[in-house]
């Protein structure tokens, strides 16, 4: 086949591009000439597709007091713990700050989508460590990168997870079940390949103070995408209480009698005549339709009918008295 031939010689070309550089050919003509560009890298994540975490916050919130009503039951402790504000980065920004050994769990929350990854610093670990034991929640020092948790250490483990599921399966009970599950331990986040390195994450650190222990933290991270399922119930705003029924029978109460003051227009409704197009336009002054009177008039309330009524008068005035409620099911007058 024989290539093909361009459609401008370069000499063409040439001149083309001087004409345009020196303003003689007219380049803002076209379609679209004012339309505004805007760059958009499809291969990118757009983390403002709906999740609210503000919602997020206020599971948050309703975590930490569960949580640590469960660590003084489990483990004879209760630390002072501050949450931090739900915040949206790239799951390589968050890797890249932690440094070994740490308790790092990768756990399922049905119904998000994937896995999610738990991180509790050393110092909760033996603090909580030294309180079951009657000590008072001393920590340790930093710890070789290699350092395994022993099994006495990982069964400490265990019942913060234990504690920390219950409470988050609450937390999470106004706005829809989870059901959370442990998959695996390791102790370098490296290992716990929960998304890509340029994937979104949503990180949630909660700080655990004492007098005894220091500070620590314990992480939930879970992958942006993860959250989806659930966009829509977090949009509207998490509830904020305790779930009190008496609390929301008092505010339909008052709603309702808000609603009684509201004003509304009556109608009564005679009767009906039915005409022609053409009878219509004949009609003159003066002129009388017939039509058949039924036993009650109706009166219609915001174009629903509401009674059967007879018309009369009352103190000189022009009145109704109700006869009967009107069914929705019954035939229209």
């Amino acid at each position: 086949m024989a290539e093909s031939q361009p459609l401008l010689s370069e000499a063409e070309l040439a001149a083309l591009s001087s004409g345009v550089s020196s303003g003689e050919i007219p380049t803002d003509t076209g379609f679209n000439i004012e339309a505004e560009v805007r760059k958009h890298d499809l291969a990118s994540e757009d983390s403002s597709l709906g999740v609210n975490v503000g919602s997020l916050d206020m599971i948050n919130e309703r975590f930490i007091r569960l949580f640590r009503l469960g660590m003084l039951e489990s483990l004879r402790i209760s630390p002072r713990i501050n949450p931090t504000h739900a915040r949206i980065l790239r799951f390589g920004d968050y890797l890249k700050d932690l440094k070994p050994p740490l308790s790092v769990n990768i756990i399922r929350m049905s119904p998000l989508r994937g896995y999610s990854m738990i991180v509790i610093d050393p110092t909760v670990v033996f603090s909580s460590l030294d309180s079951f034991f009657g000590g008072f929640g001393r920590g340790v020092g930093q710890l070789p990168p290699g350092r395994l948790f022993t099994p006495t250490e990982t069964r400490i483990i265990k019942i913060l997870l234990q504690v920390f599921f219950r409470s988050m399966t609450e937390a999470w009970a106004p706005v829809t079940a989870v059901d959370m599950e442990h998959v695996s331990s390791e102790i370098n986040p490296q290992f716990a390949q929960i998304a890509d390195e340029h994937d979104l994450v949503v990180l949630t650190r909660f700080e655990a103070e004492s007098a005894a222990q220091g500070s620590g933290f314990i992480d939930i991270v879970t992958p942006y995408v993860a959250l989806k399922p659930v966009r829509d119930l977090l949009r509207s705003r998490v509830q904020s209480g305790d779930g009190n029924d008496e609390s929301d029978k008092v505010w339909r109460i008052q709603l309702a009698d808000a609603v009684h003051d509201a004003s509304v227009e009556a109608r009564i409704l005679l009767g009906k005549a039915q005409i022609s197009l053409s009878q219509l336009r004949e009609l003159k002054p003066g002129d009388v339709l017939p039509f058949k009177k039924t036993p009650y008039a109706r009166a219609i309330i915001r174009d629903i009918p509401t009674f059967d009524v007879e018309v009369g008068t009352s103190a000189g005035q022009v009145a109704v008295r109700i006869v009967d409620a009107v069914s929705v099911d019954t035939t229209p007058l």
